[in-house]
């Protein structure tokens, strides 16, 4: 019988659980940088989209003198048939100002004016 046992071949238990905790380390790290990935191309997009509808807004103001009674609508129809209404958040419209926003998953861009940076932040 020893012989049978000496020649029979395989991992024991300890063997396999080293594998399993190697490969479960190696999944965790693909995660936390999968997320991160994600999540900076959700910001990206955001960023993207706000200076997508800033031509809008502002042919808008040029066209009417002000911003006030601005819609994502009305900018879809006069202004860019591709502006999606949902995708974005108008805010804040005055004679002179407006605040415009983009939300990708977690991730929003705003523009506070016209003469503002885009920044991170949603409008109110």
């Amino acid at each position: 019988m020893t012989k049978r046992l000496a020649a029979e071949r395989g991992f024991t238990l300890v063997e396999l659980l080293i594998v399993l905790m190697i490969i479960g380390i190696l999944v965790a790290i693909t995660m936390v940088s999968y997320v991160g990935y994600s999540r900076k191309a959700e910001s990206a997009t955001a960023q993207a989209n706000v200076h997508v509808i800033v031509p809008s807004v502002e042919a808008y103001a040029a066209d009417n003198g002000t911003y006030t009674g601005m819609t994502l609508l009305g900018l879809k129809t006069a202004y860019d048939q591709s502006i999606d209404p949902s995708m974005y958040k108008l805010a804040s419209l005055t004679d002179t100002d407006y605040c415009v926003s983009a939300k990708t998953g977690s991730q929003a861009w705003k523009k506070t004016g016209p003469n503002a940076d885009i920044v991170p932040g949603e409008c109110p």
